[in-house]
């Protein structure tokens, strides 16, 4: 035990002596913003920090555009004469359009590079190291697309055994229930007319629009407290005289559950084909490629955290806090659903809420910085006690196991 806490110490000194590294590297993220898929600044400053001579220790192996033309790999491995025990970090870095870093990616990709460092340096203090690998997947598109997703189809998961990356909030919490979410676009398609001379010869598309939305409204009595759906009229035709032949809808739909969405899905897109049919347009509703898991939680993982960072002086948000809380959607969902994960959150020293200005400028604070660091160093400590602490692994893959049967005794995934 007292040896486990020496290497705790050892990844904790890491961190600190990487500090303004990792802080510059957060900073040139944060600074350049790039939406889903175009990140190709970020990928690039990444892929040169861990291709980087300063580093310490030994070099990591460095794989630019790695299964995805914005994703990238960094391995560094134990000398093993048997197959390694697979850690992972992950680096999110994608910003949003109009707002910039406006949910801190640039602070997650800081926290899995600061943790996988810290991780190999505690190792590498070490004359034995167990047989130990640590990746570092650099997962572009969380904010659209899902890049996660593509990048399990692609097998960049495959053969992993604990998978770890950390987000920014308003506070902390080892777990927050984020939901599975389905997007949808809607077309319809009406017959211009001039609305003024002769409307009775057009068909009405926005009138479609307008009904779907108030459909939708109308269906939120009947929704569960937990189920949300919400959305934007993206093309609202061309001109006051010109009945619209062709207007477009984009929705989000989000429910606790992969069974509960399905049902929610279901509504909705009659809301869609009901407006249809009252005005006589035609309707095409074209679900998203990717849809977001919810994220499962693993009890195991999640206790490791906490005992870690309280530590550190983290101070946790209550259980019921955790179970009454509202939290958005995110690939990682997928990720939990393949290899065991844990997904926390982290205080940033701001009370600005997620996708708003405010948090972008949070995000890119220096304030930020100090519980970026502390939370990379809790993951690090939390990577070790699944390393050295025995038959800790088991109970964390126990955990996923029990936990993913039960999620999927409740509907068949594809």
């Amino acid at each position: 035990a007292a040896a486990l806490e020496e290497l705790k110490q050892r990844a904790c000194e890491s961190v600190d002596l990487n500090a303004a590294r990792l802080g510059a590297l957060s900073r040139d993220i944060w600074s350049r913003p790039e939406l889903a898929y175009a990140e190709h600044q970020a990928h690039d400053t990444l892929t040169r920090f861990f291709s980087g001579g300063d580093l310490p220790g030994a070099a990591w192996a460095v794989r630019p555009r790695y299964k995805l033309g914005t994703a990238f790999r960094a391995d560094w491995g134990t000398a093993a004469p048997q197959g390694p025990l697979r850690i992972a970090f992950l680096c999110e870095y994608d910003a949003l359009p109009g707002l910039g870093h406006a949910c801190g990616h640039n602070l997650i990709a800081e926290v899995g590079a600061g943790a996988a460092l810290a991780l190999k340096a505690a190792l590498e203090s070490l004359t034995e190291p167990p047989p130990v690998q640590i990746t570092v997947l650099g997962t572009p598109a969380e904010e659209q697309g899902g890049g996660k997703i593509d990048l399990i189809k692609a097998g960049a998961f495959d053969g992993l055994d604990v998978v770890f990356m950390a987000h920014p909030s308003q506070e902390n919490a080892a777990y927050l229930p984020d939901v599975a979410e389905h997007d949808v676009t809607v077309k319809y398609y009406g017959k211009a007319s001039h609305a003024a001379a002769y409307p009775w010869e057009g068909v009405n598309a926005l009138d479609a629009a307008v009904l779907a939305y108030n459909n939708l409204s109308v269906l939120r009595q009947q929704m569960k407290p937990t189920w949300r759906v919400h959305g934007v009229i993206k093309n609202g035709g061309v001109k006051p005289n010109i009945i619209p032949s062709y207007t477009e809808l984009e929705f989000y739909l989000r429910a606790p559950s992969m069974k509960e969405l399905s049902v929610l899905t279901e509504k909705v897109e009659n809301c869609f084909k009901a407006a249809a049919l009252a005005t006589g347009c035609k309707v095409e509703i074209k679900g998203g490629e990717n849809d977001y898991y919810n994220v499962l939680p693993n009890k195991t993982l999640q206790q490791i955290y906490k005992e870690n960072g309280k530590k550190l002086g983290v101070e946790f948000i209550s259980e019921d806090a955790i179970l009454n809380g509202l939290s958005g959607s995110t690939d990682f969902g997928n990720v939990t659903f393949v290899v065991p994960g844990l997904h926390p959150y982290f205080y940033i020293g701001s009370d600005a809420l997620n996708h708003t200005e405010q948090y972008t400028e949070a995000a890119g604070s220096q304030t930020a910085q100090f519980y970026a660091l502390r939370t990379a160093k809790a993951l690090a400590m939390t990577a070790l006690d699944v390393i050295f602490k025995p038959g800790l692994l088991e109970e964390v893959r126990k955990d996923f196991t029990e936990t993913k049967l039960k999620e999927e005794g409740q509907i068949n995934l594809v």
